[in-house]
Formats: C-alpha cells, sequence, structure tokens
C-alpha cells in the first residue's frame, strides 16, 4: 500500500526535530514529516515521532546507502511498519561522492542496495529513492515507489513527471523562508543553498543541466539561482510558489522551513498553513 503523504509536508534536519514539533507540525495540517539529514538507520528518531502523533506520515530524505547496511534498515522498517502500518515511507539515496571515500560504481551501489531490500521484503511502495538525473529517475520509478529530488525547482518537476510517467510518487523538497524583505530572506536563505549544496557536484551538475550558469552557481549562489531554489516572501507567496510544484506534476512537496537565526520555525509554520488552506 503507498503511503499517504498529503499533497504538503515539513522537510526539517533530524537534529530539529522533536515529538513535540511533530504533534504541532501535524495540527497545522500538514500531510508528512520528512527527515533530513542522512537520519541514522535504526530509525529511532522516525518511530518517536510516529509515536508521538495519530496520522500523519514519517519519511526519510534520506538514510544514506553508504552509511546503513540495506539488511539493518530493513530491519527497522519492519519493527516500524508493524506498529505503525502504512505511515512511514523509507527514502534511501546514494548521498554525495565528496562525502565519501568509496564513492564508487554509484549506480550499480544503488541497484544493489535495493536488491538487498527486495531480498529483506520491503516492499516497493513502502519505499522512495532520492534522484536528480534522469537514470536514477527511471530507476525510481521501476524500483520504488517514486522519487524525492532536492533542491529543484518546479521545471525540475515537470521533466522529472515526464520521466518518470503517471502513478509514480514525485516529491519535491523546495526551501522556504516567510520574510517580505528579499535581501534579509536571501541572507537566511542562501547559507542553506552554498554549503554544502553549492560544492556537490551531483547538484551542481543538476542546476547547471537545468540552464544555470556556473556563474549563477559561483560565490554562494547569484541572486536569481537562490530565489529560484528558496521561495520568499508572504506565506501566500511562499505557498503560490509550492504550488508551482504542483503544477508541474509532483503529488507532494515537502517544505523546508528556514529561518533568521535559527528562530523558532512555527510560526511561519502556521502562516503556511494557513496560506495552503491545510485545515
Amino acid at each position: 500500500m503507498t503511503v499517504a503523504l498529503g499533497t504538503y509536508g515539513i522537510w526539517r534536519h533530524a537534529g530539529g526535530l522533536t515529538p513535540d514539533l511533530a504533534r504541532e507540525i501535524e495540527a497545522l495540517g500538514f500531510g508528512a514529516i520528512w527527515i533530513g539529514g542522512s537520519p541514522l538507520g535504526d530509525l529511532a528518531l522516525a518511530e518517536s515521532l510516529l509515536d508521538a502523533t495519530d496520522g500523519i506520515a514519517v519519511a526519510t530524505g534520506i538514510v544514506n546507502m553508504w552509511k546503513t547496511p540495506a539488511e539493518e534498515v530493513a530491519a527497522s522498517y519492519h519493527r516500524i511498519e508493524a506498529r505503525h502500518p502504512g505511515r512511514f515511507l523509507l527514502g534511501v539515496g546514494i548521498g554525495h561522492p565528496e562525502a565519501t571515500s568509496d564513492y564508487t560504481r554509484p549506480y550499480a551501489t544503488i541497484v544493489d542496495y535495493l536488491d538487498a531490500l527486495d531480498t529483506a521484503d520491503v516492499p516497493v511502495q513502502g519505499r522512495a529513492l532520492a534522484a536528480l538525473g534522469p537514470k536514477v529517475l527511471k530507476l525510481s520509478a521501476e524500483r520504488t515507489a517514486g522519487a524525492h529530488p532536492y533542491l529543484t525547482t518546479p521545471e525540475h518537476t515537470r521533466e522529472a513527471r515526464e520521466i518518470l510517467g503517471a502513478g509514480v510518487l514525485l516529491a519535491p523538497e523546495h526551501k522556504v523562508v516567510v520574510d517580505t524583505d528579499p535581501q534579509r530572506a536571501r541572507a537566511t536563505g542562501r547559507p542553506f543553498v552554498h554549503k554544502p549544496y553549492l560544492g556537490l557536484r551531483n547538484y551542481t551538475s543538476n542546476l547547471l543541466r537545468l540552464g544555470w550558469t556556473e556563474d549563477d552557481i559561483a560565490d554562494g549562489g547569484s541572486d536569481r539561482l537562490i530565489d529560484a531554489l528558496v521561495a520568499h516572501g508572504d506565506a501566500g507567496a511562499v505557498a503560490a510558489r509550492l504550488a508551482e510544484h504542483v503544477d508541474a506534476g509532483a503529488d507532494h512537496v515537502c517544505a523546508q522551513v528556514l529561518t533568521e537565526g535559527f528562530a523558532e520555525p512555527l510560526p511561519p509554520m502556521r502562516a503556511l498553513a494557513e496560506a495552503l488552506e491545510l485545515s
């Protein structure tokens, strides 16, 4: 059974997620919580968020294949599925070559990992794959419920939908800053784009493939690039930007809500939920 994610969710680094925040996110009407930052394969955090909530889905964005053997994460998946059936989506991915010393044969490694998940009876519809380029997007459609692209634009979403075809999950992440001052909003969002992502070739290659230039990527990203990757403005403007992904073919969009100086995220989450008419 495919996990029901709703149309909009929240993506947040594992270090910034707590059961209390999960309850608040659920109460706002978001359909899913995505655990970012390569969460541990024991999936203890996912289990604690599910334990604390009533019906919201929880997904990993993503468990790194290099860090956790498929057999270990499969055992964690089955433990969680038994406790919270139909509420957990296992997002897995290959990570970044710059972060892994033995990063060789990445595509073959993904295939081998998915083969191991098959052997461990993790269902296709219970897992998703981090995917940016055409080859891995196609693989996500063939071997998982679908794709979870990160650091993308609605233009990428449109291309991804054409590659995936109909009936395959497409759940992009998009960063947001609810702030009507463009300079301040860019100052809040740029660090979350610049480091590490503009130094990682899987992301920069994808941006170049989408038509951005080396100049756009240099020096922390041009204002034009930051504006494309970090939705900002009032909550209505941010909601409209997220809706562009849906119009381009996304089934679900997970918003990474960024705040100046790591301020409390709930106020902009509330404003965004209201603008999205979630409740």
